[in-house]
């Protein structure tokens, strides 16, 4: 997407997290194998934003273009939640009390996200993994059940984007990505 403006797309799947940590790099995994195992048409953009969705968001706020949908992939600690379960939330879905707790990698995202969908109308979802621990020091590598989960989001995210118009074409679901798997 060299020279192209990363907001100038239909659809704008961005993977939230730090790899340093455990199953907190999530996001960034699924972009690394979407990247690898598919290839995206025109109109379907990947980033991966790290820890630094805000910056990305605020970038996003004020650019003249906008995508129709944006797709934000992260790791959650959302109780009621299995290990390695992948579900959508909307915006208006995190809980109040949850909002600066949730990991979509703290202030100002959530209120950037809810501001944006009402400003412009967009579609904003958030995929997001229950993670299985997030360790409090440099872990590297998904949990078992997280690297597993990057396939799943990415059937779902592949379902998203032909449900936005657009088709994703040699989706390889029966290659294994080199995932790395710490635990």
């Amino acid at each position: 997407m060299a020279g192209k403006d990363i907001f100038d797309n239909k659809v704008l799947i961005c993977g939230c997290g730090n790899t340093l940590f455990g199953d907190d790099g999530f996001g960034p995994e699924v972009i690394s194998y979407l990247r690898n195992h598919c290839h995206l048409p025109a109109g379907a953009g990947l980033i991966e934003v790290g820890a630094t969705i805000w910056e990305m968001l605020v970038n996003l706020a004020v650019s003249e273009k906008k995508p129709h949908r944006l797709i934000i992939v992260d790791a959650v600690d959302e109780s009621g939640r299995q290990p390695g379960e992948v579900f959508e939330l909307s915006v208006d879905e995190i809980p109040a009390k949850k909002m600066l707790a949730f990991s979509l990698h703290q202030f100002p995202a959530v209120n950037i996200l809810k501001d944006l969908q009402k400003q412009t109308g967009m579609d904003i979802r958030l995929l997001a993994a229950q993670v299985q621990s997030l360790p409090k020091e440099v872990s590297l590598g998904l949990s078992p059940l997280l690297a597993a989960a990057v396939e799943t989001a990415c059937q779902r995210l592949v379902a998203i984007l032909a449900d936005s118009g657009v088709t994703v074409e040699n989706y390889d679901l029966n290659h294994k990505s080199s995932l790395s798997s710490s635990k």
